[in-house]
């Protein structure tokens, strides 16, 4: 939702994507943990936050705004700086389900949230946690 459009990319774009991915997931985990930042990772980061961002024009339909694969990641990387240096850090939790590695923003009344959404992570926990009931609680007797 970052950009309307974005022009094909090579493989070396997937790399560095995929390089500033991991960077910025290990730069998430040391801030949820109340760690220094990996130095390594902080300066993959900062390397793609200080390229050129996408740039939105205003076009007769709205807003409208293409992109290169370098654009776009730095546009992913400054959100990311502003996400890391702001006030929703404490908000930041990683998703219940052992087999899902995102981090979400817990703004649910109590902060109680469990999973990174309902019709992701959180339905397929309750129906497998629904099915082991199931399957563990005595037949009833027919009447």
């Amino acid at each position: 939702g970052l950009v309307d459009a974005i022009t094909p990319g090579k493989e070396a774009d997937v790399q560095e994507a995929t390089t500033v991915r991991e960077a910025l997931y290990r730069l998430v985990t040391d801030r949820r943990l109340g760690e220094q930042f990996d130095r390594e990772a902080l300066a993959v980061l900062n390397a793609a936050a200080r390229k050129a961002p996408a740039t939105p024009q205003l076009t007769m339909a709205g807003r409208h705004t293409d992109a290169t694969p370098e654009q776009a990641l730095a546009t992913v990387a400054r959100q990311a700086v502003e996400l890391l240096s702001g006030p929703d850090v404490p908000l930041m939790k990683e998703c219940g389900n052992p087999e899902c590695t995102r981090v979400y923003i817990d703004r649910s009344r109590g902060m109680r949230r469990q999973w990174c959404g309902m019709e992701s992570c959180g339905n397929k926990i309750k129906a497998a946690a629904y099915r082991a009931r199931k399957k563990s609680a005595p037949a009833t007797a027919a009447r």
